[in-house]
């Protein structure tokens, strides 16, 4: 590893929201580039900076940081540029020059330690001499933690985290529990508490490391999809995660409990009660507690009911729309209740009835709001009924900061400022988590109608909970539920054969179908090159779409069918190499320009924006969100950046470090397609888990496609698929909580 002592003469880059800067560095005999991570690093700060000597391609010869640390300004020149480098606000280089005249090399003991001596130099007050002391003393502070901190192997980046959190009580929360971290700051999970508690030497059983580790548990459940966990499960997965004997367990999750940690809640088929994170619990409680006051605070229009009926049978005629009893139904159910949900499976007319609401509601001048949880489901919703339909997250205004509880985003539409609408459409409601939903009835205004809609028979939603489902079952809300099929007359055998496979029957295999297909393949390497075929070549001109919206869809992530090998296989033929394209590796995923990504977690701070003609931008906001599709236009290693362009146009900027947010998207897993369209769908059908081979699975996959559906593979895994009904469980007491609330 080499060194260089000097100074920086000049920040030529500073990369936002990360420690990532370039310098110009002035050595005893020469000025060189310097790149990395160099958090808290001002001009004309001394430094000795360990790293490595690469070559840019077109930026040249360039010293890599990967540590540094700030050297004590030795002669009084050093002194002056430190201190005049606009480090301490206020004071410049001529300002700095008078300072150390006064007090030559004892200058930064007399500003630390003596402040108010600064009072006699011309130009200096008393106060602002004391801002000059306090301003130089949080900066020696922050540098002393940050470089604490990198004892225990802390990143820059993460660094920069604890110590915005905690400032001067960094010592001594790392002297007593370094567990907190995983509590109190966003983004730190236990794995990375522990690391840096084994460093600091906390033994494996100590009550810190057994308390981290059961809130740990019950965040991978979260994470899982669960509420929460059994008593006896949670003990089990606490053990064989943190490596602890279960009695020593047991005692810790009732102290938890007194500490209001934790929620214990006992349930009525359970011997073993329910143990909650207690944001978990409270959410709950939330959203029943919400739809209770959503539905006292309608107004019931009962007594236009006949005037109703006859608005709809007037509307369908002037539209040429048929509606079915079921539908008409659905209909009148929105205008005498508060919420209402409207589901049932593909092409069994949920657009229809849609359509018709919104003319009902138009004719009586109320104002609508359309909504669904992704992007693509918007535009589908859009395209659909065509009016304009948003994201959840964009009608509830994201702003880019959080609540108390890092699984919610804060919204500008809430309890005090809710959405100007009489009522409120959400579809693909499966799609839609505990903690969004909660959000979405903060922000019903009262008296406000809102009706969800979607099919409770597909997978629950990638987010923690199984609202839709809940609130079904509870039987508290108002459900209408359509099952005629109306898209049969149009030939689409990939609806009439979802419907089969959701009720555990057959379908058939013959290919006589314009748009479900099953090619029998029983070698995975045959799969994957009539994959490429299919996506490149037959598809594309099939459905009349590109190879980028025609996607792989796979059950599973691992194997050789798995979307790791997949990605892989399908990228370097649908997006191969060229020395047009840049590439970068990050860890073990190599992204290339023009390649499809997807965003694989929330992050409601990512700023976005979309360019119009000369790349001028005509919007801008926040969040990008799971299961956005996107695809990468461009890779600049000298600012250590990936762009990537999304479905809707929002561009987006990830630095290097947060790339873990992207992963490839050539073949993406069945949970992550839920709640959109593709004009084609492929999907590979071999062995695999039994809990993944399940009807349901299969059932939200099917219906992802639009205009074609291509299965490869095995008749019998596919038998299997649709025979096996197991629906793994998850653990949710919402419709506890609405029934509770109901019937009080």
């Amino acid at each position: 590893m080499d060194v260089l002592k000097g100074y920086v003469s000049e920040i030529t880059y500073s990369a936002p929201n990360t420690a990532f800067k370039v310098l110009k560095f002035q050595t005893d005999d020469s000025e060189e580039i310097v790149v990395g991570s160099l958090f808290s690093v001002s001009e004309g700060e001394m430094l000795e900076i360990n790293g490595e000597w690469t070559v840019h391609p077109i930026y040249g010869k360039q010293f890599k940081a990967l540590s540094f640390t700030s050297i004590e300004p030795g002669d009084e020149e050093a002194m002056i540029r430190y201190l005049g480098s606009g480090l301490i606000k206020g004071v410049g280089p001529t300002l700095a020059k008078r300072i150390v005249k006064e007090f030559g090399k004892d200058t930064f003991k007399v500003i630390e330690e003596q402040p108010e001596r600064l009072e006699r130099i011309k130009g200096i007050t008393m106060r602002k001499a004391q801002e000059i002391g306090v301003m130089l003393h949080e900066k020696r502070g922050y540098r002393d933690a940050l470089m604490f901190l990198q004892k225990f192997g802390i990143g820059n980046n993460l660094a920069l985290k604890i110590y915005s959190v905690y400032q001067d009580k960094v010592y001594r929360i790392f002297e007593e529990n370094p567990y907190r971290i995983a509590e109190d700051i966003t983004g730190v999970g236990f794995k990375t508490a522990d690391d840096i508690a084994k460093k600091a030497g906390v033994k494996p059983d100590s009550d810190y490391r057994i308390r981290s580790g059961i809130l740990y548990t019950l965040l991978l459940a979260t994470n899982q999809g669960n509420m929460y966990l059994l008593r006896r499960d949670l003990v089990d997965k606490t053990s064989e995660i943190i490596g602890v004997a279960k009695e020593n367990i047991e005692p810790h999750i009732d102290n938890l409990a007194l500490d209001r940690k934790i929620v214990l809640k006992k349930l009525d088929d359970e011997k073993d009660p329910a143990v909650y994170a207690r944001s978990n619990f409270e959410v709950e409680k939330s959203v029943a507690a919400r739809l209770r006051t959503i539905c006292d605070q309608f107004y019931d229009d009962e007594d236009d009911i006949e005037y109703a009926k006859r608005s709809i049978d007037r509307i369908s005629k002037e539209n040429d729309i048929e509606l079915e009893a079921l539908q008409k139904e659905a209909v009148l159910s929105t205008l005498t209740n508060g919420v209402s949900i409207i589901t049932g499976g593909p092409g069994t007319g949920k657009t229809t009835t849609i359509n018709t609401l919104i003319k009902f509601f138009e004719e009586r001048r109320l104002d609508i709001e359309l909504a669904a949880p992704t992007g693509r489901a918007a535009k589908r919703m859009t395209e659909a009924t065509g009016y304009e339909a948003r994201t959840l997250h964009r009608m509830l205004e994201l702003n880019g900061s959080f609540e108390d509880d890092v699984n919610a985003a804060r919204f500008a539409r809430n309890e005090q400022n809710p959405i100007d609408a009489d009522v409120v459409i959400v579809d693909e409601m499966s799609m839609v988590d505990i903690f969004l939903f909660n959000s979405l009835l903060k922000a019903i205004a009262p008296g406000s109608r809102l009706i969800l809609c979607g099919d409770a028979d597909q997978l629950p939603s990638v987010g923690p909970g199984q609202v839709l489902r809940d609130l079904i079952e509870s039987g508290c809300i108002p459900v209408t539920k359509l099952e005629k099929i109306y898209r049969q007359e149009g030939n689409s055998d990939i609806v009439v054969n979802a419907h089969r496979i959701n009720k555990g029957e057959s379908v058939s295999l013959n290919n006589e179908s314009k748009d479900f297909f099953f090619l029998k393949r029983d070698d995975a390497e045959r799969i994957l090159a009539n994959t490429v075929e299919l996506v490149t070549g037959m598809l594309p001109g099939y459905v009349n779409a590109t190879p980028f919206d025609i996607q792989v869809i796979t059950p599973t992530r691992k194997g050789t069918l798995g979307v790791e090998a997949m990605n892989v296989y399908l990228r370097d033929r649908i997006n191969p190499p060229s020395p047009s394209k840049k590439e970068y590796l990050y860890r073990e995923i190599l992204f290339r320009e023009g390649d499809k990504v997807m965003q694989i977690k929330n992050n409601y701070k990512a700023e976005w924006e979309v360019v119009g003609k000369y790349n001028i931008p005509i919007d801008a906001g926040v969040g990008v969100f799971n299961g956005d599709l996107g695809r990468i236009i461009e890779i600049s290693e000298p600012f250590n950046r990936i762009k990537v362009e999304f479905d809707d146009k929002r561009r987006v900027d990830y630095q290097f470090s947060d790339l873990d947010e992207l992963e490839l998207a050539y073949a993406i897993t069945v949970h992550k397609s839920q709640g959109s369209e593709y004009e084609a769908v492929v999907m590979p059908i071999m062995g695999g888990p039994t809990q993944l081979l399940n009807r349901n699975l299969l059932y939200t996959a099917v219906t992802r496609a639009r205009q074609c559906l291509v299965l490869m593979g095995s008749t019998e895994v596919l038998d299997e698929m649709i025979a096996n009904n197991h629906v793994n469980r998850r653990y949710s007491g919402l419709k506890d909580r609405i029934v509770e609330v109901f019937s009080s």
